[in-house]
């Protein structure tokens, strides 16, 4: 007797990858760019500062999530969760506090900058550091000694503080026992020494440290038995519901002050910290043990970029960057409009400048018959020249249509700001689509030429901010293409109007088409691959989260196509299980630069026609795909396409030294310590 045929249906997929543990195995791989000899010594710390900077972020708003979660009824799994994550992060902020005092700072003894405690000062520094506590410091604190009248204190989001229990009574007679100094932010939290006062050699001191050697001074009369820097992190995520409030800019602004007194998430102490304060500290912001992070030196290691930028040591940076400008594609002195005139310009940032992108819009400004511009604000800095511009176009009468993404998290007081000056000159300025956040990156300036009106659009896979299009990589795109132009002005269009959205003819946006869109492709590869033809998937995102395009790319991979997925960061797609993603390859790119490039490439044949390859605004996540306005589109010139290829995709795939690749076991292992690297790689080709 044969066996049942199993009814058709699709395979069960296997358990995905968690996304915290995700995040916080990408941190792992910043710090160990802390490790390697042949980054510069400056640069290594500065990665050590990244990975404190990204903790903060991930304890204001994953962690807080959890911890959210966990607190309600029946949450097993949540605590089961939140203890597990808690693990990692402390042994993950264990290796770097390790690997910031038994490596990085020992080597810049050796290079002649020395990070001096008290008890390493000489007499003659010991006296100029109290002046400077007594002149620029002490003016500026003020203790709090706790007892019924004077209650423990609100403590903002990641500001510096001491704890300190006092011996002896107080001016009243009173033996209250601990008291709270809060330490204002304008203090500068590195302070270089004198130079005639350190022979020779680069000094400096922690304000921590200066804080430490005259707490005592605070307290006249009485002695500091026992004390310790701490600092709280809070849950940061601004809870403003767009459906309840009538001016989205004003609850936002009203949410900004409460954001630094969030409920607490994570108290750091110095590990000498005695129990008795740290479990005071717990009580006072309600925490468990496990939210306790005892540090071996400064609680906050972010603030030591102030000694990287004051340290004089150009050899111990990275070489300064030079974008190159595309002088063959866009010859200096030609306006770039009548150069899209001809056809479409491509930039790769931050190899190239993003100086055009500057200029595109500076001539849309001075051009008399540039009539409107319109633009999508993201992340674009507290200082723009391309927010100063349209300002300065509204002045001129030009129409300006700014829409200012006010819930771009930290970045919300930034935009705030900018929305009210562009409306005060003139602009229109709207917030996008209430619950969607507008992320798409797109730049449309139309100009009266003869009896017709042409437009011309920048696209772009990043923000529009100049200082980190020299940090990140990112591909811009200039087009006067009538159809991708039409598309783009439908996008301002819609958000201004909340009209339905017309049939594009070459943009993608989401969240109408651009999910479909990919799980359409990844079908046809699959399919391809079934009756085998050629098929293939290389996708270049910052995440990969979304639940249906990793059972999509499942999918494809058990048919036979070959994927290359190069994730910067989260991906919760297991690789190389068999059955279900033997045919799929995970890496993740960590060097100079952060990668920020969105790319994805498919192939489902023989025929050109089934070839396709996007650059878009959105990575593959579920947040991206069905809760923001994104936009993809299309890169159709064969020779454009071709250098994405070559200079955005195949170098990652065979990058060695900044590549990680990631097994099913959710672990990411580097490929190799010597040998390629897809950016050094690039930065030689731009600069020759």
């Amino acid at each position: 007797m044969t066996a049942p045929t199993p009814p058709a249906g699709p395979v069960p997929g296997p358990p995905l990858l968690n996304r915290e543990r995700s995040i916080l195995q990408f941190n792992r791989r910043v710090l160990a760019q802390a490790q390697r000899a042949d980054v510069p010594l400056l640069e290594r710390l500065r990665y050590v500062t990244i990975v404190s900077s990204n903790l903060d972020e991930f304890f204001e708003v994953r962690m807080a999530d959890i911890v959210d979660a966990a607190l309600q009824p029946g949450a097993q799994a949540a605590r089961a969760e939140l203890a597990a994550l808690s693990v990692q992060a402390h042994a993950l902020i264990a290796e770097q506090y390790a690997l910031f005092n038994e490596e990085v700072m020992p080597a810049l003894v050796r290079h002649g900058i020395d990070v001096l405690n008290h008890a390493q000062r000489d007499e003659a520094q010991r006296e100029w550091v109290a002046r400077f506590f007594r002149q620029q410091v002490r003016p500026l604190l003020m203790a709090v000694s706790l007892d019924p009248s004077h209650p423990f204190p609100q403590v903002a989001n990641k500001s510096l503080n001491f704890i300190a229990r006092l011996g002896g009574r107080d001016a009243f007679g009173r033996a209250n026992a601990v008291a709270i100094v809060k330490v204002p932010r304008v203090l500068p939290r590195v302070i270089r020494l004198p130079d005639e006062l350190c022979g020779g050699r680069q000094g400096f001191v922690l304000l921590t440290s200066v804080m430490r050697a005259h707490l005592g001074e605070l307290f006249p009369g009485r002695t500091v038995e026992s004390f310790s820097q701490f600092r709280v992190t809070r849950d940061s995520d601004l809870d403003v519901d767009g459906d309840d409030v009538t001016n989205l800019r004003q609850a936002l602004r009203r949410g900004l002050s409460r954001r630094h007194f969030g409920q607490a998430i994570r108290v750091e102490v110095v590990s000498s910290c005695p129990a008795e304060l740290s479990d005071f500290l717990l009580e006072q912001f309600e925490l468990s043990t496990s939210a306790l992070y005892r540090v071996n030196g400064p609680v906050n290691l972010v603030r030591l970029n102030q000694l990287i930028d004051q340290v004089d040591a150009p050899a111990l940076r990275f070489e300064p960057l030079l974008p190159a400008w595309p002088a063959r594609r866009l010859p200096p002195g030609r306006p770039v409009i009548e150069r899209l005139r001809e056809g479409d310009v491509l930039l790769h940032h931050p190899f190239e400048s993003f100086e055009p992108v500057v200029q595109f819009l500076r001539e849309a400004v001075d051009d008399p018959d540039v009539l409107a511009i319109r633009q999508t604000i993201y992340r674009t800095g507290e200082q723009s020249v391309l927010m100063e511009l349209l300002i300065e176009a509204a002045r001129r009468g030009k129409e300006v249509m700014a829409v200012v993404e006010l819930k771009a998290r930290f970045d919300e007081e930034a935009n705030i700001n900018w929305a009210e000056r562009l409306e005060a000159v003139g602009a229109q300025v709207v917030y996008g689509v209430v619950g969607l956040k507008t992320h798409a990156k797109l730049l449309l300036v139309t100009r009266r030429e003869g009896q017709r009106l042409a437009r011309y659009v920048h696209l772009s896979t990043g923000n529009y901010n100049p200082r980190t299009a020299r940090l990140y990589t990112d591909l811009g795109y200039f087009s006067a293409d009538p159809a991708i132009t039409a598309d783009a002005d439908a996008v301002f269009q819609q958000l201004a109007s909340h009209a339905r959205p017309r049939a594009p003819q070459r943009l993608v946006s989401a969240p109408f088409m651009l999910h479909k869109r990919l799980l359409a492709h990844l079908a046809q590869v699959a399919e391809a691959a079934r009756v085998g033809a050629p098929a293939r998937v290389v996708a270049k995102v910052n995440a990969l989260t979304d639940p249906a395009l990793i059972d999509a790319l499942m999918v494809a991979s058990r048919a036979g196509a070959r994927i290359d997925l190069v994730v910067r960061g989260a991906c919760m797609l297991p690789p190389g299980l068999p059955g279900h993603s033997e045919n799929i390859r995970v890496r993740s790119i960590v060097g100079r630069f952060l990668e920020h490039t969105r790319v994805f490439y498919f192939r489902w044949g023989e025929a050109e026609a089934h070839e396709a390859l996007y650059l878009s605004s959105a990575d593959w996540m579920s947040r991206n795909l069905h809760r923001r306005i994104e936009v993809a589109w299309p890169v159709t010139d064969v020779a454009m396409r071709q250098r994405i290829i070559d200079e955005a995709l195949v170098p990652y795939l065979y990058d060695e030294v900044d590549a990680w690749q990631l097994g099913a076991d959710g672990q990411y292992r580097r490929v190799a310590e010597q040998g390629l690297s897809a950016q050094r790689a690039l930065l030689q080709r731009y600069g020759d």
